[in-house]
């Protein structure tokens, strides 16, 4: 089994466990949130959603992910200039690598962020409760163009 489908069935089962209701719709999206390596916009997954079902409204995308990121099965990136994006597979804080031409957001699996979250609380004495870390620059597909 593969970890996004391991992850699109926690995510059911997360909702579920507080008896919302699993609509095709709703399954789709989070499916879509599962599966997704690009932290898809809630206008990427409306376009996604809407091939299969053409009466979803992008009203629901949004209730689906804000329902999902109230349960703390998203990650939701925010950005001032830019779409909100969303990461179902990996709904913890974690560091984010952004292309600025193509806007392709990735994880960078880096072991140094924990011990720098370690050191933060060991020199501060603050309680961490979140944290958002973002490398903003340019992919290496965009500078070959």
């Amino acid at each position: 089994m593969s970890y996004s489908t391991d992850r699109f069935e926690e995510m059911v089962e997360a909702l579920r466990q507080r008896d919302h209701r699993m609509t095709p719709q709703r399954l789709a999206i989070l499916r879509i949130l599962a599966a997704s390596n690009g932290h898809p916009s809630a206008e990427m997954i409306f376009d996604e959603i809407k091939k299969d079902f053409p009466s979803t409204s992008l009203a629901t995308i949004y209730k689906t992910i804000t329902l999902a990121k109230e349960m703390g099965e998203v990650l939701e990136l925010e950005f001032s200039h830019d779409s909100n994006r969303y990461d179902g597979k990996k709904p913890v804080p974690h560091p984010h690598l952004i292309c600025t031409e193509c806007k392709k957001i990735i994880d960078p699996e880096l072991d140094s962020v924990n011990h720098l979250q370690k050191e933060i609380i060991r020199e501060t004495g603050f309680k961490v409760t979140n944290h958002r870390l973002d490398f903003y620059g340019i992919c290496p597909e965009c500078q070959k163009k």
